[in-house]
């Protein structure tokens, strides 16, 4: 019988980087893994094909549009969609063998088949032919991720009615696509079929677009949106799609009740969210308590109610990021290497990769407001950018709030270009507990985009330069 140090279930970006740091601090560490490739989720139909598809249109867009107003001339651009696929799947090949290579750098062993715990210290590993093994180990970390969320009376044949999976994998363009939920799978995958020549219709059962994040920055992202062509129906859902004709027809009811409407789409995109994957673990028997929301409990040490079993990422609470589980991995590996591990959750930044993208990283002004917490808001515009004005590509703003009474910066949100590579000198500042001040006595390279982050840390104290 195999025996470890450590068993992780799920080579995401959680569980892949949580082996790898184990593995470096001297641990003998094996993953399992149900797929035929590693990496998860993220790697192979979620982030990464969907960041390729992303730029690839962005570039289709950008040749069809824009690059005649600065004097590139290029005959009308050709969407050739089967090499556009093969393009996001070079991508992820790419990116599952350099997991595979970083397991092999790090002497991890890849178990392939389905993990079911069977008590502290022992799990079963099934595969696909149906053979077993039965591996000891003293510690078992849940890695497992999240699946997509479903409708209820609409299934997703990921042909018509599809999940992020299938909307990454259309073999021709809609000429209509109706997204069901306005959160940042959606607004992301609408994004990709919009520019390439999709009708996009929203769906969203609240009155707002971007669930949770600053209020401001989602109304005016919304505008951008609208401007590029989505439709939203807010206050609205979904409560049947049907599939009898050449069109799919949804039904459409307002939130709070009231007469229907009927949509005509060629595709529907069920993007509602994601939900814990938990699915034949073995936790009801092994002990393994879970909250009322599906998700594995865990304590500040990530250790579930069995000793020895630990849980991160999508399948435990927080926000269902890679970049939170990454981290999660790291902290739970060191703390069973008697270390310190730590995660910090008020420094997690969020990104939406559209364009122009959205990034935040902190407390938004809503959850100030609500706390009762005394702030102060400094805004600047890439309007007033210099960098952001040669290249016309002024659409957003920079927003930063500050404690009123420390100055210390308790939330940054961006819209603009490359709004989710700026966020992060943001997220460094917070992680030192930095103050608008800092930011503002910062000096930043002239002309980029970044400025407008100094130029919003300065408008905090009401003293912008170039507004």
């Amino acid at each position: 019988m195999a025996s470890y140090d450590l068993v992780v279930i799920g080579t995401g970006p959680g569980g892949y980087v949580c082996a790898i740091r184990a593995a470096q601090l001297g641990m003998k560490v094996a993953v399992v893994e149900k797929n035929a490739t590693l990496g998860g989720t993220c790697l192979n139909v979620g982030c990464m094909p969907s960041k390729a598809l992303l730029h690839a249109s962005e570039l289709f867009e950008e040749a069809g549009h824009s690059f005649a107003k600065m004097g590139v001339k290029v005959s009308q651009p050709e969407l050739d969609l089967p090499a556009m696929m093969n393009f996001k799947q070079q991508g992820i090949d790419g990116n599952v063998k350099g997991v595979e290579f970083l397991m092999k750098k790090n002497k991890i062993d890849v178990l392939v088949g389905k993990g079911k715990i069977l008590g502290t210290g022992k799990l079963q590993v099934t595969g696909a032919d149906g053979t077993s093994q039965t591996v000891e180990t003293k510690n078992i970390v849940i890695a497992t991720g999240s699946d997509i969320a479903r409708l209820k009376g609409i299934e997703i044949d990921e042909t018509r009615i599809v999940s992020s999976t299938g909307a990454l994998s259309l073999d021709k363009v809609p000429s209509s696509l109706l997204v069901v939920g306005a959160g940042v799978i959606g607004l992301e995958l609408g994004s990709v079929w919009r520019r390439l020549g999709a009708k996009v219709t929203v769906v969203e059962f609240l009155d707002r677009i971007l669930p949770g994040m600053d209020s401001e920055i989602a109304k005016q992202f919304q505008r951008i949106l609208e401007k590029q062509g989505f439709a939203f129906k807010l206050g609205a859902k979904v409560s049947a799609v049907n599939t009898s004709g050449a069109k799919l027809a949804a039904t459409i009811e307002p939130a709070a009740g009231g007469a229907a409407e009927t949509i005509e789409a060629d595709v529907v995109l069920v993007a509602i969210g994601r939900v814990p994957y938990t699915d034949g673990l073995g936790l009801q028997e092994a002990g393994v308590v879970l909250d009322n929301r599906g998700r594995v409990q865990i304590d500040h040490h990530f250790a579930t109610s069995v000793p020895g079993v630990y849980a991160i990422g999508d399948v435990v609470a927080g926000p269902m990021l890679a970049h939170k589980a990454e981290d999660e991995g790291v902290a739970v590996a060191e703390i069973l290497a008697g270390q310190a591990g730590h995660v910090n959750y008020d420094v997690i930044p969020g990104v939406v990769y559209t364009t122009p993208e959205v990034a935040t990283v902190g407390k938004t002004e809503d959850e100030l407001k609500q706390a009762g917490t005394a702030y102060t808001v400094g805004k600047f515009p890439f309007t007033a950018n210099g960098r952001s004005k040669v290249n016309q590509t002024t659409d957003g703003f920079v927003k930063i709030l500050a404690d009123a009474k420390t100055d210390r910066v308790l939330g940054a949100h961006i819209i603009g270009r490359e709004a989710g590579e700026m966020i992060h000198e943001a997220a460094v500042l917070m992680e030192f507990g930095g103050s608008a001040e800092d930011l503002a006595r910062t000096c930043h390279a002239h002309p980029t985009r970044s400025e407008a982050v100094k130029e919003a840390a300065l408008a905090v104290a009401k003293r912008a330069i170039h507004m």
